[in-house]
Formats: C-alpha cells, sequence, structure tokens
C-alpha cells in the first residue's frame, strides 16, 4: 500500500487445514469500497496462491482516479459523482481532474486547453501510415498501428522516469488520438484528411474532423458538440475494467505510453468490453421493425432462448447506471435537434426504452436501458458508422487509460505484472526420439 493512503483495519487468520498452521494477513481499508485482505506474503509464508479467474475477487493496484459502487448505481471522479460532471463541466476539466486530481482553476484550466489544442495535430508523415491499410480495414486495427507507432515519432516523451515526458506524452495522447480516430473514418470513407482547428473546442474539432469537406463549409451544430461532449465524458474512466487493467500491465513493464496506449485500444476491441453500444444496434437490425418488438421481448423473457436484449441492465451497476439517465436525456436532446422521424432503428429503439421503463419483467429485474443503450443510438442519429462506435469509446477512454498509467508509473509499490497459475497440465517426463513414438 502506498504510504498514508490505505488504512490497517484488522486482520484475518487463515488456518491451513494440510499442516494445521496459522497466519494471519492484514485487512486494509480505503475511502469507500470493500475492505481488502493484503495477501503479498501469503505465498512466503503458506507456499499457496489464490486462485481467482478474471481477478473478480482481487484488487490489483490502489487508486485514487475513480469509484464505483455497482449496488449503489454510483460512479465518482476523484470524488465528483459522474452526473454533476456530466452535466456542469465539459470533457477537458474533466481529463484535468482524471490526471491531477484537482478540478482546475482558470488559469490551469487556459493552460491545459492550449497544451492539448497545441498538440492535437500529427507529425505529418504518421499520416501516412494510414495508406498502407485497406480500405475496408476495421477502424480499430487502424488505431491500435497508429497509436503505437507514435512511439517512433515522439521520442521526446517516451522516458517514463521523467515527469515532464510523462506530461508531454499524456497531453499528445488526449490532444492526438481523436484526431487519429477521425483520419481512420475519413481514409475508410475515401474522403481527404481534415486537420485540426485550433479555434475549436475539444468535441467541436473532433466533429469537424469528422464531418468536414474541403470543397463546403462546415458548421459544427451545437447540440451535437455538447453531446459529444457528454459521451466522452460519461465514458472517460471506469475503474479496473480489462482495457484499463491492460494499460497498466503493459506499463509495469516500463514500456513507453504510446504503446501501453495502444494495448489498451487493442483490449477494448473485443466484443465484450467496448462493443456494447455496436451490438445494440445490430440487435436492432435483428429486430428489423417495430411490429416485431412484442416478438423479441417474449423470446427476451424465455430463459431456454438465446436471445438477449443488448443494451439493458449492466454487469457493474446493480440498481442503475447512473450514466444512463444523463445519456438518455442527451438521447432525447439529438434526437429532437435533428428532427429524426422516419428513421427505422431509431423508432424500434424508443419503443423498447418505453418497454423497458414499464414493463413489469424489467421493471422487477432492473433491466434498464444502460448507457451503451443510449451512446448507440445517439451515434447512429448522428451519422457515426456503427465500425466506428468503438473507436469513440476509445478515444474518450484514452484520458482514463493515461490518468491509470502516470498514478502506476508513480507508485512507488508497483511491480511488473505477474500473475500466477494453477497448472493443470502433464507432470515431468523424458523427452521420447521422433522414431521411438
Amino acid at each position: 500500500m502506498t504510504e498514508n493512503t490505505a488504512v490497517r483495519a484488522g486482520t484475518v487468520t487463515i488456518t491451513d487445514d494440510i499442516s494445521g498452521q496459522s497466519h494471519e494477513l492484514p485487512i486494509f481499508g480505503g475511502t469507500a469500497g470493500n475492505k481488502v485482505i493484503d495477501i503479498r506474503t501469503l505465498g512466503g509464508k503458506t507456499g499457496y496462491f489464490t486462485f481467482d479467474p478474471g481477478f473478480m475477487a482481487t484488487a490489483s493496484c490502489e487508486s485514487k482516479i475513480t469509484f464505483i459502487d455497482g449496488d449503489k448505481g454510483e460512479l465518482l471522479h476523484r470524488g465528483y459523482p459522474i452526473d454533476q460532471l456530466a452535466t456542469q463541466s465539459n470533457f477537458l476539466e474533466v481529463a484535468y481532474l482524471l490526471l491531477n486530481g484537482e478540478l482546475p482553476n482558470k488559469d490551469e484550466y487556459a493552460t491545459f486547453e492550449r497544451n492539448i489544442t497545441r498538440h492535437t495535430m500529427l507529425h505529418e508523415q504518421l499520416t501516412k501510415f494510414f495508406t498502407g491499410f485497406r480500405r475496408d480495414a476495421h477502424p480499430m486495427a487502424v488505431m491500435v498501428g497508429v497509436v503505437g507507432a507514435m512511439s517512433a515519432f515522439y521520442h521526446d516523451s517516451t522516458d517514463i522516469n521523467d515527469p515532464a515526458h510523462r506530461m508531454i506524452a499524456s497531453h499528445r495522447l488526449i490532444a492526438k488520438v481523436p484526431t487519429i480516430a477521425a483520419m481512420a473514418y475519413k481514409y475508410s470513407v475515401g474522403q481527404p484528411f481534415v486537420y485540426p482547428r485550433n479555434d475549436l473546442g475539444y468535441a467541436e474539432n473532433f466533429l469537424h474532423m469528422m464531418f468536414s469537406v474541403p470543397c463546403e463549409t462546415y458548421e459544427v451544430n451545437p447540440v451535437l458538440a455538447k453531446a459529444m461532449d457528454r459521451i466522452l465524458i460519461l465514458h472517460a474512466d471506469h475503474e479496473q475494467n480489462a482495457s484499463t487493467s491492460t494499460v497498466r500491465l503493459a506499463g509495469s513493464s516500463g514500456a513507453n505510453p504510446f504503446a501501453c496506449i495502444a494495448a489498451g485500444i487493442a483490449c477494448l476491441w473485443g466484443p465484450a468490453h467496448g462493443g456494447a453500444n455496436e451490438a445494440v444496434i445490430k440487435m436492432l437490425e435483428e429486430i428489423g421493425s417495430a411490429d416485431r418488438i412484442g416478438e423479441f421481448v417474449k423470446r427476451a423473457k424465455d430463459k431456454d432462448d438465446p436471445f438477449r436484449l443488448m443494451g439493458f441492465g449492466h454487469r457493474v451497476y446493480k440498481n442503475f447506471d447512473p450514466r444512463a439517465t444523463i445519456m438518455r436525456q442527451t438521447c432525447h436532446e439529438v434526437l429532437g435537434e435533428l428532427g429524426i422521424k422516419d428513421e427505422p432503428l431509431l423508432d424500434i429503439a424508443m419503443k423498447l426504452e418505453k418497454i423497458a421503463l414499464e414493463d413489469e419483467y424489467f421493471v422487477e429485474r432492473k433491466l434498464y436501458p444502460n448507457v451503451d443503450f443510449y451512446s448507440g443510438i445517439i451515434l447512429r442519429a448522428m451519422g457515426i458508422p456503427t465500425s466506428l462506435f468503438t473507436v469513440l469509446f476509445a478515444v474518450a477512454r484514452t484520458v482514463g487509460w493515461v490518468a491509470q498509467w502516470k498514478e502506476m508509473i508513480e507508485d512507488p509499490t508497483q511491480k511488473i505484472g505477474r500473475p500466477r497459475q494453477l497448472y493443470t497440465g502433464a507432470a515431468a517426463r523424458d523427452y521420447v526420439a521422433i522414431n521411438a513414438r
């Protein structure tokens, strides 16, 4: 445990039934959440390791960044509730908070905003990497490759032991990942790259790079810019999830920050992690029309039917997803602003939402529409292709990954990750020559 943070809350005694020996292990408590048993000395004392597939009952680190209480439906960034940040703050202010631990004053915010804005352009040679991909390459494949390649271009920010390098690398990643994401989209549709503009805000700049073309003026819709800003805030960090743990594990070896974030993007690409909002759209496409909703709802209620309604309930939040309320409001603002009335999938989505909020089956089981349900609808309405949904997730989560990576590097107790295993393979045996087998 790092100094003066976790508080010793007692001890637990474990007894080995095989040897009859007992061992005491310390218990620590944090600011909130479950207490933890410190098992770092367990192997030395007993010769045993713990067995915890998926690390579902293991605290892999000590962190001050994000806290989730799934039973209460609570998500805090540095102690601030996510609903307050999403409705009263903006993404760059939240990024500063995650990185530095406190909200910025006016001067600090102005400096931070200027630093991010001045780093949004890519090295011109790096833009040539895109032409090495097929036009139909998945944008996440492009993201993994180009973000990983950043370490070949920005040598002045790869010394992880230098605080100035860490700060510059953090700013570059937060600034440049949206540019890379927009370029990945432009490349996939055969349009020219649109360079970032220093006169636009973070979300506005991203939308401008995505949807403007050189032959005409593009004005960013402020309602859509605000919606995008909220989407970014609501996905900025989410404690020690799979991709964040991947970033920390990669970083524990001393890998440069660009490689670590590329590893996080690769993990996020998995459909069980970052593809939930994409799965929502695929489900809506499978339903096909509003008159088939009843059929699919009936299937969802049948425990013997493998069909599941995507975007309802949440693995972590057992009561409600605190992000979903804000996203629902934003979703209806976007649909109202765009005046979309004849989009079949959005019509299906809105009718499904009504059923989930009123049907006794869904209400009793707390199968409420979650953040992925609404974000998928918003992105679809904005004209963002489904293949880019997870890329948007990566743009938002980059700041969380960077903050978690930075915290890990600055933690004096951190070591290279080395999980153990329960080996069930063949016992030791002698090699037999091929002609004797």
